[in-house]
Parts: C-alpha cells; sequence; structure tokens
C-alpha cells in the first residue's frame, strides 16, 4: 500500500540511529523511495527531525566501524535493463558532523545467481568485516548469504556453503521463505541470527510442489531466530541452514515469559496503542480523535478501502490462524456514500469490509463487500440486513479459522447473528496476492469513510483481538 519499509535500528555513540525509506509506488520499476535518518538519547526519543539520505534505494543499514567512522549500505533501484539489474549492494561514508553523505559510491557485492540482493548489514569481528545480505527474492527462494572481507570496502568473498540460511531445498518445513538475516551477539558472547520467515497454510488436494502447493502466507513475514556458531571465521546456523521452530536459548538468568494476552483497547488513552498502525501517513486530526468524545475513537470519514490516498483506516495484524475480533460503534451515515465498519484488509486492491450505510427508503443497512484482486462483490445488494432504528450502537465481529472467515452482528451486545457469507482467508496472502513488494500479511481493523465530502464520522467504543 506504500508506506515505511525496512527501517533499521542501531546504537552508538550514546544515541540510537534509526533508518528508514518512504515508499511510494510498489508495483513498477519505480519505486520513488526516500530515505530518512533520525537519532535520539534514548529508545523513547526524542526524535530528531529526519534527514535525508538519497532517494536512490532502499534497505538502508548504518555501519559503525571502531574507529568512528560511519558506513551507509544500501541496495540501488531503477529502471534499468540488463542481465544484473537489481543485484547490486553500495555502500557511503556518513558524516554525523554535517550529516551528509560522501558522494563516492562503492561497489561492495554485484550478488550470485539467486538475484536480488538486498538488506544489506556489515559487522566487525576478529579482524574480518562481514556483509550479510539478502538474496532470492521475498518469497520461497529466499535465503541469507554471507561475504567476508579484511577491508570495509572489499574485495569481499563469498561463504563457503554461499547460502547461510534457506528453506528453499526444503518445501515441507513449517517455517519458510526464511531470509533478510541480522546478527546479534548478547553479553553471555553467545550468537544469534534474527531473520524473516513465514508460516504458509496449504490447501486441501494441492500437490506440494504443484501451483500453489507450497502454500498461502496470510499472517505475512513474521520474525524468527537462529543460533549461530563460528567455524574457520565463518558463521553457521546451528541445525542446518534451515529455519527451525525452537533452537537453544542463552545461557543467561531466565526471566518469566510474557504470556500470550488476548488485547483490548478501549480507547481510554490520549495515543492509538502501538498494535494499530494507520496507512501511509500517523494517526492525526484529519483521520480521527481519541479526545473528541472521551473513551471512544472517532473516526472522520475519507477515502474507501479502495484508495491509496487519504484513509481512516485503524488496523491491526493478523497474528494467529485463528482469532476473534470485536467492536461495538454508533454512526449514524445520511446516505449510501457514507459508511463504517469493520475490515479484513491486505492492500487497496484486496480486502473485505462489513459496514453500516444508508439507503434511501430503508434507512441504515449493513451490508459486506469484497474487492479481490480489485474485482468487488456485493453478495448482499439485493437484500441488505436492516438496522433497526432504536439500535443506538452495531457490534461487529470476524471470527478467522485458518482458511476461511465470516463476520456476525449484534444490535444489543447479546444475540449475535452470523453474517450468511464465508470468505476465504487464505486470499488475504502474500501468495495469492503477487506482484512486487507484497509481503506484509493481513490486517484486521476499523474503517470509516464518506466519499461525499459532506462530513461524517464514527464512533468505536473498543477493539479486542483474541486469538482461539
Amino acid at each position: 500500500s506504500g508506506g515505511i519499509w525496512a527501517p533499521c535500528l542501531s546504537y552508538a555513540d550514546g544515541q540510537f540511529w534509526l533508518l528508514y525509506t518512504d515508499v511510494k509506488i510498489v508495483d513498477s520499476p519505480w519505486k520513488n523511495g526516500r530515505n530518512f535518518l533520525v537519532t535520539a538519547p534514548s529508545i523513547e526519543g526524542p526524535w530528531s527531525e529526519p534527514i535525508p539520505m538519497g532517494n536512490g534505494g532502499f534497505d538502508p543499514s548504518l555501519f559503525h566501524d571502531d574507529d568512528g567512522r560511519k558506513y551507509y549500505i544500501y541496495r540501488p533501484w531503477g529502471p534499468r535493463h540488463h542481465s544484473n539489474p537489481h543485484n547490486t549492494i553500495v555502500m557511503q561514508e556518513y558524516d554525523p558532523q554535517t550529516c551528509t553523505l560522501s558522494p563516492e559510491r562503492k561497489t561492495l557485492f554485484t550478488g550470485t545467481p539467486l538475484c536480488y540482493t538486498e538488506g544489506a548489514h556489515i559487522y566487525r569481528k576478529e579482524g574480518w568485516y562481514y556483509l550479510l545480505v539478502a538474496e532470492g527474492g521475498t518469497s520461497y527462494e529466499h535465503a541469507v548469504v554471507v561475504l567476508r572481507s579484511k577491508t570495509i570496502d572489499g574485495p569481499y568473498e563469498l561463504h563457503p556453503e554461499v547460502t547461510m540460511m534457506t528453506s528453499w531445498h526444503l518445501p515441507e518445513n513449517p517455517l519458510q521463505k526464511s531470509g533478510h538475516g541480522s546478527l546479534l551477539q548478547t553479553h553471555t558472547g553467545e550468537w544469534y541470527m534474527a531473520y524473516l520467515t513465514s508460516r504458509p497454510q496449504r490447501l486441501p488436494g494441492i500437490p506440494l510442489l504443484g501451483s500453489g502447493g507450497r502454500g498461502y502466507c496470510s499472517l505475512g513475514r513474521e520474525t524468527g531466530i537462529a543460533r549461530i556458531e563460528w567455524r574457520d571465521g565463518w558463521p553457521y546456523v546451528e541445525g542446518g541452514k534451515h529455519a527451525q521452530l525452537t533452537v537453544p536459548g542463552p545461557q543467561m538468568t531466565e526471566s518469566p515469559a510474557v504470556a500470550q494476552a488476548d488485547w483490548r483497547d478501549d480507547f481510554d488513552g490520549e495515543r492509538l496503542d502501538p498494535e494499530l498502525q494507520t496507512l501511509r501517513i500517523p494517526f492525526d486530526d484529519s483521520l480521527g480523535s481519541l479526545r473528541t468524545r472521551k473513551g471512544f475513537l472517532r473516526l472522520y470519514g475519507n477515502d474507501s478501502l479502495n484508495s491509496t490516498f487519504t484513509q481512516s483506516t485503524v488496523a491491526r495484524r493478523w497474528q494467529h490462524f485463528t482469532f476473534r475480533a470485536e467492536t461495538r460503534m454508533e454512526f449514524a451515515p445520511r446516505h449510501f456514500q457514507q459508511s463504517a465498519g469493520l475490515t479484513c484488509y491486505y492492500n487497496s486492491k484486496n480486502w473485505s469490509y462489513c459496514f453500516v450505510d444508508y439507503e434511501e427508503g430503508q434507512g441504515r443497512t449493513l451490508k459486506v463487500i469484497q474487492l479481490d484482486h480489485n474485482v468487488p462483490s456485493w453478495p448482499l445488494h439485493e437484500q441488505p440486513i436492516p438496522v433497526p432504528d432504536e439500535a443506538q450502537s452495531i457490534w461487529l465481529r470476524v471470527d478467522v479459522d485458518r482458511l476461511v472467515y465470516r463476520y456476525s452482528y449484534s444490535f444489543d451486545g447479546e444475540q449475535w447473528h452470523t453474517v450468511p457469507v464465508t470468505y476465504e482467508a487464505w486470499k488475504l496472502s502474500d501468495d495469492y496476492i503477487g506482484g512486487r513488494g507484497f509481503f506484509t500479511g493481513a490486517f484486521v481493523g476499523l474503517h470509516c469513510e464518506d466519499i461525499s465530502g459532506d462530513g461524517c464520522h464514527a464512533d468505536f467504543d473498543y477493539f479486542t483481538y483474541e486469538p482461539v
């Protein structure tokens, strides 16, 4: 949907350094991404004003060398066509005093036959510079590749096994698409690697090696961790290069695990819960308010869910294969161009929406709509569900059960009715959507729209998410 890509956080010289890319286009040879750097003395802030770091690529990383010098590493991107168009990692020196990059760009690596070299980080250990990159793209061919050099600008030699981690050769492994690694060392001297991975769900009757056989990842890219061992000056994943469901923990004092709790936001605070996200821009008074009506999230009607501009959509990620999400809403639309409700959303061309609007001669009605690869369907358009005039509140709920999900509603909070439509959850997945730059997984959230421009709002009392 366009927005922030690949934030990279590091700590050096008594402050935190955060790099990120603001991507404007995801499905063309141009990304039009702008890179920025912000710093803060504490992880809570205050954060500096963004420092422009150029528009030439994405996946930026900052390496802080032992001598105090800093290097900016990223993947260039542009509409060129030849045998190896997008497999380059380049580096520029960064001057923190002047907040500028050196004009000289040094090429560190031009990739392996896996292609799509990106997500680069540099580490220094025992006299070696290690260049860690992702290759193979962000789907099932995804991999971590490691190189090393005695000098930061190379030349770099490849790891003896080329790929340090990949699940491509193990289609039955529960963790797939493993790549985009980041190394870390604990205070006990142990090494681990955080990486991106996915847990696909397979459709019944589809051969494992057939089209779609590896499955569909509605949860998008998740975070995995692997234990690292060093042999002959090279990092290896303990237990083999494939992603593993369990790994040995570090040898340190245990701390109590945080139980996986149900999530709920009653909108009593002055800020949105960190679990909640908005599209492309931060939550502000143009989208809604937590102050206008205490204890409620007021969303102002803006663009439709099909828009790539200003949407009043506040959502959180699907994090489980089975869960229930619920809200209570107060909404008084005046005509059919105003609506509010609950959405399961992937991007502007793939979503479903259970909502209340207004029909002339009928009053408020409850409907559902689906957009599937930008093709709409209105299964209740002939018989929308009437909302009683006396119903001040409408409760909405969605139950996701692995490969399918269903909406339900209530006008009193006690008696619930299932909307007679079953949706396919696997269609809100990276794999079904396809194309470039699709790896976020599905969201569930609240939405209010007013394409008439006359002005409307919806008040949401709470929003819950409960794993089942």
